[in-house]
């Protein structure tokens, strides 16, 4: 299959090229620079000549996106219906990432693909309106929603708690907030998965498997990487004011995965044992 990912210069876009290309498809990775997906002529040009389209393009910067909520719009939500609009005239399929963010986060137990929206904070609102444009527009799509993504390309929170532990003798970590860190190759594998299961259209969760506070993900880190967890110590989200709410419980079910008859992405302890290696090379 011919495979376009766009947003392909970021941390998930280049874990998507590399595991569709390690399957055998042809794939064009397409930066920020190489497609600008606000552009629907742009987009209806480059998806014509793909079957499968992998929209990894956001504005991510969820801080910022409270104050520039126009310009986080334009990417998460009218690019994405430009994303839909071609893949539904060019018959190809497309796989729509989106987050967490869509849901209030004040949940006590897993929220359910189908589970109603509400986000709280303008990225949130910004990736919703893009998972609606690609219902609306291209029906036959997989919405693959992820969280608390790291990897080995480009800034994540691993990479940062390991360049803290260098700098500092003990770091003050969030403990009131719960969710499931995510390795960026797992959700490449996912996606593969998905596409290559023909898995019917809806929505997918992407996370890993358990959940934990980013306190007790921050020392499993440290013991990861030889360091003594007691360093870190636990605080609250108070203490650490944004612009943004940041969702107190952003764990995922993973029941479509059941559906389909596919294995949901593995433990969180598991994938990070794997990856630190090459996030935080030695």
């Amino acid at each position: 299959m011919s495979w376009l990912v766009t947003g392909a210069g970021g941390m998930l876009g280049q874990d998507v090229v590399a595991a569709a290309r390690s399957a055998g498809h042809d794939v064009t990775a397409a930066a920020r620079l190489d497609l600008d997906v606000t552009d629907p002529d742009a987009c209806l040009a480059e998806v014509s000549s793909h079957d499968v389209v992998v929209n990894t393009a956001a504005w991510t910067a969820v801080d910022d996106a409270e104050s520039h909520e126009p310009d986080a719009f334009a990417i998460n939500a009218i690019g994405a219906g430009n994303l839909a609009r071609a893949c539904e005239r060019a018959g190809a399929r497309l796989v729509q990432v989106s987050t967490d963010y869509v849901f209030a986060g004040d949940a006590t137990s897993p929220y359910a693909e189908d589970a109603p929206l509400a986000p709280r904070s303008a990225y949130g609102r910004t990736k919703a309106a893009g998972e609606w444009a690609v219902r609306a527009l291209c029906p036959d799509s997989l919405v693959v929603r992820t969280a608390w993504l790291y990897g080995e390309h480009g800034g994540n929170f691993v990479k940062t708690m390991a360049r803290l532990a260098g700098d500092h003798d003990t770091l003050d970590v969030v403990d009131d907030q719960e969710g499931q860190p995510t390795w960026t190759v797992d959700v490449a594998d996912a996606i593969l998965r998905l596409v290559e299961a023909e898995a019917p259209p809806g929505a997918y969760h992407a996370t890993s498997s358990g959940s934990t506070t980013w306190f007790e993900f921050t020392r499993a880190i440290f013991t990861g990487l030889g360091l003594d967890p007691d360093r870190v110590r636990p605080t609250t989200t108070a203490a650490f004011p944004r612009p943004a709410p940041r969702p107190a419980y952003s764990v995922l079910g993973h029941d479509a995965w059941q559906r389909v008859g596919r294995a949901p992405v593995r433990d969180w302890r598991d994938a990070l044992t794997e990856a630190l290696p090459r996030v935080v090379p030695t």
